[in-house]
């Protein structure tokens, strides 16, 4: 899978370092290149009749800033610069640059003189913060943000932690952001990337070779049309070829996660689905998908499951090419032996999620059997929790985890033998010795009930036609989002529902 490589801000630094100490780049020429690339994107998007103000700061990203004043003016367009930063502490980079448009006569402004420009380029700060915005410098992005221009960040919107997306006390609010080389982590981990609006990746000339031994180990998908892909399809296969998953999944009060977990893996391209179920879901399940084996337990919560529903959980166990389990089981002591009656028998590929990992966080016996050296075998198995259900198996409160979502993931997949799904505003994907998948697709209209089961059915039907469980995992997870954003154009936001996600899945490109 083809994936870019998004930084921090150490690693950003360290590799524009070696780009000019061991490769011979001059920090100038990256600094022009990063300018004309900026330029690009102005013009592209706003055309030649603009007024453009820009907001620089002392280091070199007021150079940057400074320099792309340079350039506008150059091609005959109306730019000035306002020198937020202390003039007295101009790195030597921007000090170049603001000599040289001084004798290009380009009107610089010690403050903010006005706002009053079609276009604001925002480079105060840059990838650098490591503390609050106060004082002028608050007053400068507090004044950004008011006007009516439209307002493109260098690098990144000042204001925002380069490593985490905190806002540093205030952070400018782009229209877009012009980043350079490497997308950032604070661009796309909230609340920093609300901030950035349309995020441009551009190259200034940094070789990739650079970064071999400087990455944080987190990559993205970022074109849809290059990255999306579902596994190829047999002109010769029949409904066997495609896989047969086995979905464990609603009970008396939950029937309808178990039909979009079901929809969702037939939509996805899986031959066969069967539902093991609470015996009050049968009759709704047939009318509404004919396409489905169900086979049904008394969901009666407190007994023991029976030797013929033992039957007919390992009929399907042996039937199956994958195995999905949790969506809407319930947190009942009949849910709880029906997963551990499959943990004991189950030694195929499998995909847990919701009210099973919730059981398995009550019962550390059955958890600890995914720890590394307690498997039994070796077929993959991912882990679909939520923030809240992640906190559960991790025992640590959500506000904890999300200081470090990135850590927290690589934590719990150096334990446990899973690919971790861990599913907020920007799911990871996370498994020992591979690379982490911070996921950009989807939408806050997915924040919907039934949206994690969909996932789960996703993933499954990926598992089933032969993907490996990280694989599965993170193309499930970006054709997840993908569905939603296509669900929010064609509605909007509010009126996305579970249902509206697997219509969608039809409408995806590149599969």
């Amino acid at each position: 899978m083809l994936m870019e490589y998004v930084l921090t801000s150490a690693e950003m630094k360290a590799s524009d370092q070696a780009a000019i100490g061991e490769y011979g780049i001059g920090s100038l020429v990256l600094m022009e290149r990063a300018a004309l690339q900026t330029v690009s994107v102005i013009l592209d998007r706003y055309g030649s009749n603009i007024y453009v103000g820009v907001m620089a700061g002392s280091g070199n990203n007021g150079g940057d800033g400074i320099a792309i004043a340079r350039i506008l003016q150059e091609q005959g367009i109306r730019a000035e610069i306002n020198m937020i930063g202390d003039p007295s502490k101009l790195s030597p980079e921007a000090a170049v640059q603001l000599e040289t448009a001084k004798k290009l006569n380009i009107p610089v402004h010690y403050g903010v003189e006005h706002t009053l420009y079609d276009v604001i380029v925002d480079a105060i700060f840059g990838i650098g913060i490591t503390h609050n915005v106060e004082g002028k410098y608050r007053k400068a992005v507090e004044a950004v943000n008011a006007s009516r221009a439209k307002v493109v960040a260098v690098d990144i919107p000042s204001g925002v932690n380069t490593d985490d997306g905190r806002i540093m006390g205030c952070a400018v609010k782009a229209d877009i952001t012009v980043t350079f080389a490497y997308r950032k982590l604070g661009l796309m981990l909230y609340p920093g990337a609300s901030c950035a609006g349309e995020v441009v990746c551009v190259p200034i000339g940094i070789p990739r070779e650079v970064t071999a031994n400087k990455r944080s180990g987190v990559v993205t998908f970022t074109d849809r049309e290059k990255d999306l892909h579902f596994p190829e399809r047999s002109p010769s296969g029949n409904k066997g070829t495609f896989g047969k998953v086995l979905l464990v999944a609603g009970s008396r009060n939950m029937g309808g996660a178990c039909l979009l977990s079901a929809l969702g893996a037939y939509r996805t391209g899986a031959g066969m689905v069967r539902i093991f179920t609470a015996a009050q879901n049968r009759e709704g399940l047939l009318k509404k998908l004919p396409e489905a084996i169900v086979d049904t337990y008394d969901d009666d919560t407190a007994s023991p499951i029976t030797p013929e529903e033992a039957a007919a959980l390992s009929g399907g166990l042996e039937w199956a090419d994958v195995v999905a389990i949790g969506p809407g089981i319930s947190m009942s002591a009949k849910a709880g032996a029906i997963l551990e009656t499959l943990l004991d028998q189950c030694d195929k590929p499998m995909v847990v999620d919701a009210d099973a990992l919730n059981l398995l966080a009550q019962n550390t016996a059955l958890l600890k059997r995914f720890a590394f050296g307690y498997r039994t075998n070796d077929s993959d198995v991912i882990f679909t929790p939520h923030l809240g259900e992640f906190s559960r198996l991790m025992q640590c409160p959500v506000a904890e985890i999300k200081k470090d979502m990135i850590a927290s993931c690589k934590a719990f997949a150096r334990q446990y033998d899973v690919s971790l799904v861990c599913k907020d505003a920007r799911t990871l994907v996370s498994k020992r010795g591979k690379l982490t998948y911070l996921n950009a697709s989807g939408n806050d209209g997915m924040a919907t009930a039934g949206s994690g089961d969909v996932l789960t059915g996703i993933i499954a039907g990926l598992l089933a036609q032969g993907y490996s469980g990280f694989e599965a995992a993170v193309m499930g997870t970006y054709a997840h989002g993908i569905a939603g954003d296509i669900a929010r154009k064609k509605t909007s936001a509010y009126y996305i529902m579970a249902q509206d996600i697997i219509k969608a899945l039809g409408d995806i490109e590149g599969r």
